[in-house]
Order: C-alpha cells, then structure tokens, then sequence
C-alpha cells in the first residue's frame, strides 16, 4: 500500500514537472533552427530551414534600434518589436526584443506578455513603471531612470509611462520567447471581435450601458492605438 502511494506521489510530481517544463518555449536540440517561414508544415513555434541553407544574414536584423519612432497617437508611445516573426533566426532561442518610445506624458498601456518574462532597461528619461499580480491584485510599481532595470513576470498585467511632461523617453526590453504575444486590456475588453456582450461588461464593472457604448467607441476595430 505504502509503495502504492509513493508511486502515485512520484508520478503526480513527474507530470507537474512535465507541465511546467511545457508552459516555456522547447529547448533546441540543434544548434540553431532558423525558421523557415514559406514552408506549409504548421507546428508549435516554426519549422527550421535548411541548415545548408543558412547564412549569417539569417542571426542578422538591421533593426535600427537606434533611430527614434513616431509616437503621434492616443497613448503616446510606440513599441517596436524584433521576434522571430521579423527575425526567422530566432526561431527556438527562447528571447526576443523590443524598443519602447514614449512622448511626453506617454503610456505604455496595461498589458500582458502571456508567453514571456520581460525585462526593461531605460536608455533615456525617467519612467512610471509597474505590475499586477494574480487576485488579490498587489500592484508593485517603482520610479526608474536612464540605466536602471525592472522585470516584469511573465503574464502579468504591467505599464509604463513617461513622467517627463516636456522629453520623450526611451526604453528597451529582452523577452523570454521567440514570440511572447501581447494582449492590451482595454482594447481587449472594450474592442473585439466580436464584440462583448454589454449585458457581461455592465454588470461587470458596475456602470450604466452608455458608458460602455462610449468605451466601445473609443477601442472599435478602426480606432485602435
């Protein structure tokens, strides 16, 4: 009976380790898998090229990281993204890149990675920057500045914003995927498709249906940021 349990236990303990092992991007068992983004074959990730195939272009991105963006829009703020959807080479390292620009008074929305950890480095100006935790919602928030470092753990609602009424501000961020996703809250409630039902956002958070109207308008499929 007692070895009866400890195998149960034993195989209980496997499977977690196994389910945790798979919530992360697979580990290579190659030295590199540049993927091949033509090919019809669809798996979880990208199949790899050729490996006669390969070139050094393919570990190369001119992602002119250097150069400012355009941050005209509602939010003020514009994230440029290097994944393996724009850098095949990529393709099962488990990392990806992103360069964060913000206006004046620019916010990085709530947000969430549901695939990676980030973590964020300021190159320029001082930001407002922040997470949410799983219920019951601890917020952990910090003021940064240019060379400093904050993480943000992986699938946690998370911000930032430029403090500086007068400078833009610049930050950049490593990723823990080859493709981290993004799933920005507002537009994400108030803009899919299809939508919401007003009848579950209404009693949800306790507002008259105009006020939902007037949400939904602002995050309609034309008028995202």
């Amino acid at each position: 009976m007692a070895s009866s349990s400890l195998f149960l236990l034993a195989s209980l303990l496997v499977l977690a380790s196994l389910q945790q092992a798979i919530a992360f991007d697979p580990s290579p068992l190659q030295d590199f898998c540049v993927a091949d983004m033509a090919s019809p074959v669809r798996v979880n990730g990208f199949p790899c090229k050729n490996p006669m195939n390969v070139t050094s272009d393919d570990f190369f991105n001119a992602a002119k990281f250097d150069m400012p963006r355009n941050t005209m829009n509602k939010v003020g703020s514009n994230v440029t993204n290097l994944n393996v959807i724009n850098f095949p080479g990529l393709n099962t390292l488990g990392i990806s890149l992103a360069r964060i620009d913000y206006a004046p008074m620019g916010v990085n929305p709530p947000h969430v990675h549901p695939r990676a950890t980030e973590l964020l480095t300021v190159l320029e100006g001082t930001l407002y920057v922040g997470f949410v935790t799983s219920n019951p919602n601890r917020l952990f928030s910090k003021v940064v500045h240019k060379g400093d470092v904050f993480v943000f753990p992986k699938a946690m609602i998370h911000f930032q914003m430029n403090l500086d009424h007068n400078k833009p501000a610049v930050a950049q961020s490593a990723l823990s995927s080859q493709n981290p996703g993004v799933i920005t809250i507002a537009s994400a409630i108030f803009g899919s498709t299809p939508p919401i039902s007003d009848d579950v956002l209404v009693k949800a958070f306790q507002v008259e249906k105009k006020v939902i109207d007037w949400l939904k308008s602002q995050f309609s499929e034309n008028n995202h940021y």
